[in-house]
């Protein structure tokens, strides 16, 4: 049996005042009312259970106060850490969060776009898989701010926020140097899908020559790709480590060692993204992970500021070193 929902109508009868005062103690004119009202209403609609209909207020050019998110893959420790960061800094502000998964799927990612804009967010927040350029378009035109997060859109003129990958890597590279390294396999899944992998690929290919470092590159997690690459840094002719461009890699980076009896340190390894297991596994991974809290705020700020929405908003990664990176012919002193 369906309980009907109490109205506002019948909360405004229990709080014995008008329809148009219920309305705008649920919307941005509560201030206008007397604390004396303002009591009677939130008593009324506790007692009645009432719920404001969003959809409506939205509807009739009041705001929904809702945003909407859209990651590429749910599973993923970076979305869940990212989602985790936006919705903290949206509920501060007084804005509720919808969240959209696309599985990786561009498809799913173009019909959750519609679904999001039919829901009337004021705004929203997009870690795109593929490039729906036009629904964006649409969308910004209609007034609705979009903030790319990660991965950047060429011919979408939206903020961009995430990682300072060019500075991640270099930080990677300068520590794994420091640790006596000179020969680093840098592990990816294909760089092809996502702006990010991209920069920090060719970030890596650049800064490894610069450094007179050996740089190898491993793009496929599949193992049977991935595991005769590993396999070979058993004998390398210099101290080599791996460097894995994301969580994801650095899964597959100690699945295989842990295949191949690849000992950290003596081959060293570190990844892009703190996980929580990293400092669990052997004498721990060095990682270095990303700042999502202050992603996560900087996202909604620019979402809500009609003149920030050009800006790139690159944040610095910390630097979580552990054993993995500490070679054995190299102590640290």
């Amino acid at each position: 049996m369906t309980i009907p929902r109490a109205t506002l109508i019948e909360v405004a009868r229990a709080a014995n005042t008008s329809k148009t005062s219920v309305s705008r103690f649920f919307g941005p004119e509560r201030d206008k009312l007397s604390p004396t009202l303002k009591a009677r209403i939130d008593t009324a609609a506790r007692a009645l259970g009432y719920q404001p209909n969003l959809m409506a207020r939205g509807l009739k050019g009041g705001g929904t106060r809702l945003l909407g998110m859209l990651v590429a893959d749910i599973r993923n420790p970076f979305s869940v850490a990212a989602v985790h960061g936006v919705e903290q800094a949206a509920r501060t502000r007084g804005y509720s969060l919808i969240v959209c998964n696309t599985g990786n799927d561009p498809a799913q990612e173009q019909r959750h776009l519609a679904l999001l804009s039919a829901y009337q967010v004021e705004g929203l927040v997009v870690n795109a898989v593929g490039a729906p350029n036009q629904v964006l378009d649409s969308l910004t035109q209609t007034g609705v701010p979009v903030v790319l997060l990660d991965r950047e859109i060429p011919s979408v003129s939206s903020a961009v926020v995430g990682l300072d990958n060019a500075l991640a890597i270099d930080t990677a590279l300068d520590h794994l140097v420091a640790r006596g390294y000179r020969q680093v396999l840098y592990v990816t899944n294909d760089p092809a899908t996502a702006s990010a992998r991209r920069e920090r690929l060719e970030r890596f290919i650049d800064q490894s020559a610069k450094r007179q470092l050996t740089a190898h590159v491993q793009s496929s997690l599949d193992p049977a790709r991935l595991y005769p690459a590993l396999k070979a840094l058993k004998t390398p002719p210099a101290p080599t480590a791996v460097l894995c461009a994301n969580g994801t890699a650095t899964l597959s980076a100690v699945q295989g060692f842990q295949a191949l009896g690849l000992t950290l340190g003596a081959v060293g390894l570190m990844g892009i993204d703190e996980l929580d297991w990293c400092a669990l596994v052997g004498p721990g991974i060095t990682t270095l992970a990303q700042p999502f809290d202050a992603i996560g705020e900087a996202a909604i700020a620019r979402l809500l500021d009609p003149l920030g929405t050009r800006i790139t908003d690159r944040h610095a990664p910390h630097l979580l070193a552990r054993g993995s990176t500490i070679h054995p012919d190299f102590p640290l002193i």
